[in-house]
């Protein structure tokens, strides 16, 4: 008779099986949203999936716009800005260069930030790593097979990443829970309306547009959200973001099967070297991180979850910023659920 699988083991994949799941819904939506280009244009899809996004989150969080200091809306505010030039940089990126490269240049930024974090001399290891990997997608130095202008745009939204992820944990200590989130998301899409309605005009308005917008928002926002949150409760923040390392890989399977973007061998292992960097930052994080918790567990556990999302968030912009603020939650509950 075969022996019944560990509670231990089931309990630790299902987490894994929802961060998965949300990395999946992030990256085909993204393929979607792609597939939809051509009739409103980048601009027009980044300001459909900011106003909805902004639309589901106000209405399940309904955060307090009362009681904050001036330097709190600036904090929200900053992190909007960040978030709006994040997702416009990145969807102008994709409407010129496959998916898959197009993450893979993307995550240099939280990538960059993580080894500038760490000042590991083991971070060098994996800062080459990535330089390998974007010396390969560049076939061998030159970026002659991808688009330059659209290489631009994603190193520029990873720059943005970085500058996003450190808003993001401001924001998560001065509002509670993902009022931060809700609030930020809404200044994005006050931002990138005006743009979107410059670029595509009256064609937003579109019942079939509407409608994958909200598909869109609803697939890379809403639910890898909620289910990434549902996931850190149970997951530890660099499991978590290891996992989110896989991310590029995922890209390329979605642009892949729904639009059609084979990779060069070369490009595969391009992107697997720069996983590959991601994956080993986050475990030099982590081994920094188990140091200070030994020193100062206080400060140890809630510098983990800044560092995390700063080692391995790779994929979508929402749901960075909700996982953000749910492992900080998750680190700083753990003694009381002992």
């Amino acid at each position: 008779m075969a022996a019944a699988p560990q509670p231990g083991l089931r309990s630790r994949l299902g987490p894994v099986g929802l961060v998965l799941a949300g990395g999946i819904s992030v990256q085909f939506g993204g393929a979607v949203a792609v597939s939809v280009m051509p009739r409103v244009g980048a601009v027009g899809i980044v300001a459909l999936r900011l106003v909805f996004a902004a639309l589901v989150l106000l209405v399940v969080c309904r955060p307090k716009v009362r009681g904050h200091s001036r330097a709190d809306w600036g904090t929200v505010i900053a992190f909007g800005v960040a978030m709006a030039g994040m997702n416009g940089l990145f969807y102008q990126s994709v409407a010129r260069i496959p998916m898959g490269p197009a993450v893979t240049l993307e995550v240099l930024g939280p990538l960059a930030l993580s080894v500038l974090a760490s000042r590991r001399a083991m971070n060098l290891v994996w800062a080459g790593l990535a330089l390998g990997g974007v010396f390969l997608l560049g076939g061998g130095g030159g970026f002659d097979g991808l688009d330059p202008v659209g290489v631009a745009y994603a190193l520029g939204a990873g720059a943005m990443w970085a500058v996003y992820i450190l808003f993001s944990a401001r924001t998560g200590r001065r509002f509670p829970q993902a009022d931060g989130l809700a609030l930020a998301m809404a200044v994005a899409a006050v931002l990138f309306l005006p743009i979107g309605i410059a670029g595509a005009g009256s064609r937003l308005v579109r019942p079939d547009v509407l409608a994958l917008g909200a598909a869109v928002a609803v697939m890379s926002s809403v639910l890898p959200y909620t289910l990434e949150l549902l996931a850190l409760r149970r997951l530890p923040a660099h499991t978590f973001a290891v996992l989110m390392s896989l991310e590029p890989a995922i890209a390329s399977v979605a642009g892949f099967l729904i639009l059609n973007q084979a990779l060069s061998v070369t490009e595969a292992l391009a992107i697997a070297l720069v996983i590959a960097a991601s994956m080993g930052a986050v475990r030099t994080q982590v081994g920094r991180r188990r140091a200070r918790v030994d020193e100062d567990p206080v400060a140890g556990s809630a510098a983990e979850a800044v560092a995390g999302a700063a080692a391995g968030a790779v994929g979508d912009p929402v749901a960075a910023a909700a996982t953000s603020e749910a492992a900080s939650s998750a680190r700083l509950d753990a003694p009381s659920k002992k």
